[in-house]
């Protein structure tokens, strides 16, 4: 027996969760993606019906013909939200003309302050392509359950503001509108074009 199996046999006796990241880590490397390959998830983050910055419903067919990534966060975020974005934006420089055939979708975890108006200045900033998202404050709970993102309000210490933690990763679909990656904000913004491209030369 080698020692990576051994390895990988420890895990799965000690730790499941590792176990799941080893065959994760594994299957990405197989692929090439740079980000996780979840395409084999059928459970959760599967499509959406949610108003836009200009008030329009909007879901995932709507950008059919285009590789979409849906980010998850709150206008106030003081620094991966705006990191992620920007990365997204640099991601877009470098794609190219193949941008043209890229949607990048913020939704808001914080409807009650993120208005559309300030979530339209805040995105488009980034890039004029980019759309915020927004549900009801009631509904957005049941909207993070269904993408499994992880937020919680944080009372501020004068008890009227609060922050916002939350999950920090993005997902990725390909142009028939099938979730196809796990982006974690550690990645580059190059890693990202190249994910990007690879689905979008996907049939």
């Amino acid at each position: 027996m080698g020692y990576p199996r051994r390895v990988r046999d420890i895990a799965r006796l000690v730790c499941p969760l590792l176990a799941a990241l080893l065959c994760a880590a594994t299957a990405t490397a197989a692929t090439g993606f740079n980000g996780v390959d979840i395409g084999h998830t059928k459970s959760y983050a599967q499509d959406f019906a949610l108003t836009d910055h200009d008030g329009r419903t909007r879901t995932l067919a709507d950008f059919r013909g285009k590789a979409v990534v849906l980010f998850f966060g709150y206008l106030q975020c003081p620094n991966f939200c705006p990191l992620t974005l920007a990365r997204l934006a640099e991601t877009m420089q470098l794609l190219g003309d193949d941008a043209k055939r890229v949607q990048v979708l913020f939704v808001t975890l914080d409807p009650e302050r993120d208005v559309p108006a300030a979530l339209k200045e805040y995105v488009t900033t980034f890039h004029p392509s980019f759309l915020g998202l927004y549900t009801s404050a009631t509904a957005t709970p049941e909207l993070a359950l269904g993408f499994r993102v992880y937020f919680r309000k944080v009372p501020a210490a004068d008890g009227r503001n609060y922050s916002i933690d939350h999950a920090v990763f993005s997902y990725a679909y390909d142009a028939r509108g099938r979730l196809r990656l796990l982006l974690r904000d550690t990645l580059a913004a190059a890693d990202v074009a190249a994910d990007l491209r690879r689905l979008l030369q996907q049939p």
